[in-house]
């Protein structure tokens, strides 16, 4: 009697760390996700300006949740053909090479207490080496101020570093560290690109500006491709060995999953913050409007940049609005509440609660509100807070059209604010552009899949990919242009306000 082999049937499992919480999906070879799982961890303020995440919880959030996914797949770890990881970028911890334990909490991305030594940096006359090296501005929400002060501040650190004992990542680097039983210390091109240290012209760790801060070069991690197998996981983990084979940081890794490969094409992802890409291809656009030249990805050797304008303020002012004021329950309310208005009625939203990203790139900016009048409810609130995210965009937009010289025509959207139609419809008013969302908006973790994939031969080249991509709706403008410029004027003499009271 012949028996009837059965094929084994593999996927790809995907680790998105974000900022508030740990995303993990599993697709299959047609790019379907088959698992969502999903769990948030504690974030800590321990002071004004300053946000720390522990890295153990976000360890053991993570590898709880990547099991959770795979047991509701009801599939097992043999099934996992390989591991994406995309992260929060810039986050930023050392820990001791031996014992794995960190030496404090992980500086994160949003952090503002190294504004003071960023001014230092400034009145020393380190801005065009940095832009010219890193592609990037002198701000706290990068991770080299952030190793700094850790070296400087906690007990024994700098000697630890200096003595070989203590290694730094970001939060890829941690995972993938973890992962692999403390074996691989490694990071991709396009985290290193973040981390205001590397050299995005000649792919390398960049020793003067190591020197400045007095870095040593021995706790950084090696820096590799974003899509080649990098190590395996302890079988004591997940149950079996399983390559990880893909790495981005969470914007380029949502570049890559939109499938936006020729240059020109552009994506914003609605998450915590708010980020606008544009793929430049192999050419660094230097910026002249206070966009960030970063690198996108390398893949198959080929080195792909990117422009970027960061909002550093957008579903977290729905947070806002959720956990401070109270005045809503669920994100979701913010859309009724919105729409219950015909017009924002003159109120606007600066959430500057951490400073202002591009174009104006204002450390000392904090948040604002105008306009507010006797009648002022909690739905100008909720409008407010939704169309500030659809102005920071435009501002972003305005200053990448003036670097790159390119007129978008559609904008591919995702993260969890892009389920919102209200502010989808408002983004395509104000931009004058297509909005197009695709099926699947964790574009971010279909990204790093899609990465480990590639870097893993599960698929075999970036053609195949397009092919996924199905798009859920797409919105166009509604709204005449005499509106849409008094709508703008109305948010620049809201910006005007912050940026005066806070010079």
């Amino acid at each position: 009697m012949l028996e009837v082999l059965k094929l084994q049937v593999r996927y790809i499992l995907s680790i998105d760390q974000g900022t508030t919480g740990t995303t993990v999906l599993i697709l299959d070879s047609t790019g379907n996700i088959i698992s969502r799982a999903y769990r948030e961890f504690t974030q800590y303020y321990p002071a004004p300006g300053w946000v720390e995440h522990d890295p153990q919880e976000i360890w053991a959030v993570t590898l709880s949740t990547a099991t959770q996914a795979i047991l509701q797949a009801n599939i097992t770890s043999r099934d996992i053909y390989a591991i994406g990881i995309t992260n929060q970028r810039e986050t930023s911890l050392l820990w001791d090479r031996h014992t794995g334990l960190p030496v404090s909490n992980a500086i994160v991305w949003q952090c503002r207490r190294t504004t003071d030594l960023c001014e230092q940096m400034k009145k020393a006359g380190m801005e065009s080496i940095i832009r010219h090296k890193t592609g990037l501005v002198i701000d706290a929400y990068f991770s080299a101020t952030k190793v700094a002060w850790i070296l400087e501040n906690i007990p024994d650190a700098r000697s630890r570093a200096e003595q070989g004992e203590l290694i730094f990542g970001t939060i890829d680097t941690w995972l993938l560290w973890k992962l692999t039983g403390g074996k691989i210390h490694v990071t991709d091109c396009s985290n290193a690109s973040r981390t205001m240290l590397y050299n995005i012209h000649e792919l390398k760790w960049d020793k003067d500006i190591l020197n400045y801060f007095d870095i040593p070069e021995s706790v950084l991690p090696v820096v590799r491709t974003s899509s080649e197998i990098y190590g395996y996981t302890d079988p004591d983990l997940l149950g079996t060995e399983i390559p990880i084979a893909g790495m981005a940081g969470d914007q380029q890794a949502a570049l890559f999953g939109q499938t936006c490969f020729d240059v020109g094409a552009a994506k914003n992802t609605y998450g915590t913050g708010c980020f606008l890409l544009l793929n430049t291809g192999s050419q660094a656009v230097e910026s002249q409007h206070g966009l960030l030249t970063t690198i996108a990805w390398n893949v198959n050797g080929q080195i792909n940049y990117a422009l970027e304008g960061s909002v550093f303020i957008a579903g977290a002012a729905i947070q806002w609005l959720r956990d401070e004021l109270g005045i809503i329950k669920s994100s979701a309310e913010s859309e009724i509440l919105a729409a219950s208005l015909a017009s924002n009625e003159g109120v606007y939203l600066v959430p500057a609660f951490t400073g202002m990203g591009a174009p104006h790139w204002n450390m000392h900016a904090r948040g604002t509100i105008t306009g507010l009048t006797r009648g002022s409810n909690r739905a100008h609130f909720a409008r407010a807070a939704l169309e500030s995210i659809a102005y920071q965009t435009y501002d972003v937009l305005q200053a990448m059209t003036g670097d790159a010289g390119i007129s978008l025509k559609v904008l591919n959207v995702d993260g969890g604010a892009s389920a919102n139609n209200f502010l989808m419809q408002f983004q395509s008013d104000i931009l004058n552009v297509e909005v197009d969302r695709p099926v699947i908006t964790d574009s971010t973790a279909v990204g790093a899949a899609y990465l480990a994939g590639l870097g893993s031969g599960f698929w075999q080249h970036p053609d195949q990919l397009r092919t996924m991509r199905k798009l859920d709706r797409c919105f166009s403008p509604l709204i005449s242009e005499s509106e849409r410029e008094e709508r703008l004027q109305g948010w620049q003499k809201a910006v005007n306000c912050t940026l005066t009271q806070h010079k």
